[in-house]
């Protein structure tokens, strides 16, 4: 039975600490305990009354694109709303403190997801359902509709991108996207992740053709506070075919925010995009 059970952890990729006892909290509860699980690898930094306690700095509880993005798509009250990648759940608060009727959001990355369950449990959130997976395959397999589709952060960390547009312009007529996005003169001139790109194939999902460019990863994917793709690569899109797979997929009034071309990370940029009344219709 010892070696029975010694070949299955090693199948698994099961290794539990040195001792058992060092999982263990000895401290009175606190909620710093609980963000100690994943000491160092948080994102972000929570919200009131919890800023103080030692997190990550980002402030994507408080995020500006997302308040922006309520105004343009005339308030999340009421709203239900399909969450994509919630790194550490800042997006799904927002919208349940905007007063969305429920929050549907998946996580892939099962530590993310792990530190979501955290911060709903700390900040007493009740609309808000986290599902552990795949979102892609959530659309393949499901066609239920939401009014709103957040995919904020998530666009760049696709292998085909075209078709998470096209997925979410079928799941919700308003779609809130974040992402980096393909710029030649910007990229190429870049020192520290120019190197990381090259031009791939033509890729065409659903009659869209698109010119994507092919993005690695290396040695992020060692990183504790890693929260890229399910793979050791992605491929981005340039600005203008973002827009136009948009457009083609029935999402034609779109409207754009937080320009960013300097981005540390690669140019990016913010929009809120909608199915018009006048391409619903028809």
């Amino acid at each position: 039975m010892g070696n029975y059970l010694l070949r299955l952890r090693r199948r698994l990729a099961i290794q539990a600490p040195p001792n058992l006892l060092d999982i263990y909290s000895t401290s009175e509860p606190h909620p710093q305990n609980a963000l100690d699980i994943f000491k160092g690898e948080w994102v972000s930094r929570l919200p009131k009354p919890y800023a103080s306690l030692e997190a990550g700095t980002a402030t994507l509880f408080e995020d500006e694109r997302i308040k922006w993005a309520e105004t343009e798509l005339g308030g999340f009250k009421d709203k239900s709303i399909l969450d994509l990648g919630p790194l550490e759940g800042g997006h799904p608060y927002m919208f349940e403190q905007a007063g969305a009727r429920e929050i549907v959001s998946i996580e892939a990355n099962t530590r993310a997801f792990l530190k979501c369950l955290i911060t709903k449990e700390m900040l007493g959130l009740k609309r808000v359902s986290y599902q552990c997976g795949d979102f892609m395959e959530y659309f393949r397999k499901n066609k239920r509709r939401f009014d709103i589709v957040n995919a904020s952060g998530v666009l760049y960390h696709q292998r085909n991108p075209a078709e998470l547009l096209a997925l979410v312009s079928r799941a919700a007529d308003s779609v809130i996207i974040w992402t980096h996005y393909y710029d030649q003169k910007i990229i190429s001139g870049h020192p520290s992740y120019h190197s990381r790109f090259s031009a791939g194939d033509m890729q065409e999902y659903d009659g869209f053709k698109y010119q994507p460019y092919r993005q690695e990863y290396g040695v992020d994917v060692h990183v504790p506070q890693f929260c890229g793709g399910n793979a050791p690569y992605s491929h981005w899109m340039t600005r203008e075919d973002i827009i136009r797979c948009l457009n083609y997929f029935g999402l034609d009034d779109i409207r754009i925010s937080f320009e960013h071309p300097p981005h540390t990370n690669g140019p990016s940029f913010n929009l809120a995009a909608m199915r018009s009344k006048e391409s619903s219709a028809s």
